[in-house]
């Protein structure tokens, strides 16, 4: 029963998005717009097919850029919320800053990530890097003070150490905030990837994109898309994996209130 519902809840999105391609195929072989201003989902899947290959590779590429500053960031964000969550005049200090640093545009920071660093892996890795710390900063900042102040102490009677008291009560209590902001990350970080090789790559999705868009290959641009919304998803996927594993007390609970 509970599987059946699960797939009866994947329905409607399913239905939805399939009615919309079979509206468009009809509407391109109806209206025939000319296939490099609008091309039908046929040749968008035909594109696909074609150019597999050629894709994953890209793929590839973009992956690699996205692993390196996913990693980047979770391990900046960590330290950096663990420092403020321990020190408040840092916490005072520096939090506004992160708030207005979203008031920069990536696509203002990521040339100079190109002019500092050169055209490479690197300065792909930090445009993924600076946006996805955003969402896992705040989100672990915001889980750390949501500890039980109360849960603490006790673990201080019980002469618990600084560790203890942080894989015992504080991490557990942050890991429900981190994992939303890594599904904002993960699912941000190809969008990042994609902005830097924009801007100067030799190979990735967003430099297939542009070698697409300027050979007037709107299919390609589109099958682009696809795999770049694929990839996302599957990030998506995978950070929601993690979580599941990473916190046994979630499962335990879901599945009582279940009962």
């Amino acid at each position: 029963m509970k599987k059946w519902g699960s797939i009866r809840a994947s329905l409607p999105p399913i239905i939805f998005f399939a009615s919309i391609i079979i509206l468009w195929e009809i509407l391109s072989q109806v209206i025939q717009f000319p296939a490099y201003i609008l091309p039908a989902p046929s040749i968008i899947g035909r594109s696909l097919l074609t150019n597999a290959s050629l894709l994953i590779h890209h793929a590839g590429a973009t992956l690699t850029a996205v692993a390196g500053g996913l990693a980047l960031a979770i391990s900046t964000a960590f330290l950096l919320a663990l420092a403020m969550d321990r020190w408040k005049p840092l916490k005072q200090a520096l939090y506004p800053v992160l708030v207005v640093s979203q008031a920069v545009p990536i696509f203002a920071l990521a040339p100079l990530m190109m002019i500092w660093f050169g055209v490479g892996l690197l300065p792909k890795v930090l445009i993924v890097a600076l946006v996805c710390f955003f969402p896992l900063a705040v989100n672990l900042v915001e889980g750390l003070s949501q500890v039980d102040s109360e849960a603490i102490d006790l673990m201080r009677i019980m002469q618990a150490d600084s560790l203890m008291i942080m894989k015992s009560v504080q991490l557990p209590t942050a890991m429900p905030y981190f994992f939303t902001g890594l599904k904002i990350a993960a699912t941000y970080s190809v969008l990042g990837a994609i902005i830097g090789e924009w801007l100067g790559a030799r190979a990735g999705l967003g430099i297939y994109m542009l070698r697409a868009m300027n050979s007037f290959r709107t299919g390609d641009v589109f099958a682009s898309i696809v795999v770049v919304i694929l990839l996302s998803l599957v990030l998506f996927k995978v950070v929601d994996a993690f979580s599941w594993l990473a916190m046994p007390w979630k499962k335990d609970v879901s599945n009582y209130i279940e009962e």
